[in-house]
């Protein structure tokens, strides 16, 4: 297992990092807001005994909480961008966007992407 980010999460990951610093990357599980991954200055986010680092996206180190690592072992996670509000405790609402995790198992190409590189 491990993580990468698509060239536009890294984008918005650079972009975020110049205006707030150092980030973290979390994603805890669970319903709503918590299944998603969750981007934080890296001085306001605690990590858990259990949370698993899986690696770095955009330079920033990407944690998952010890159940969904337990979940995901098998594939590596791919972290993208789309349109739309996350949690507001995310950096990247306010920007209209929020952070995606697809996985090797379950990807879905980019819609921009034409039929034949599907």
């Amino acid at each position: 297992m491990g993580v990468v980010a698509t060239p536009a999460a890294e984008a918005l990951i650079a972009e975020l990092q110049r205006r707030h610093g150092p980030l973290l990357f979390h994603q805890s599980g669970g319903c709503c807001d918590g299944s998603a991954p969750m981007c934080y200055p890296r001085d306001e986010f605690r990590v858990g005994a259990r949370d698993v680092h899986l690696g770095d996206i955009g330079g920033q180190p990407f944690y998952i909480g010890g159940d969904q690592y337990a979940l995901w072992a098998h594939t590596r996670l791919i972290i993208d961008v789309i349109e739309g509000r996350g949690s507001g405790f995310s950096l990247e609402a306010p920007e209209g966007k929020r952070f995606l995790t697809r996985s090797e198992l379950c990807s879905v190409p980019p819609r921009d992407q034409p039929p034949a590189a599907r």
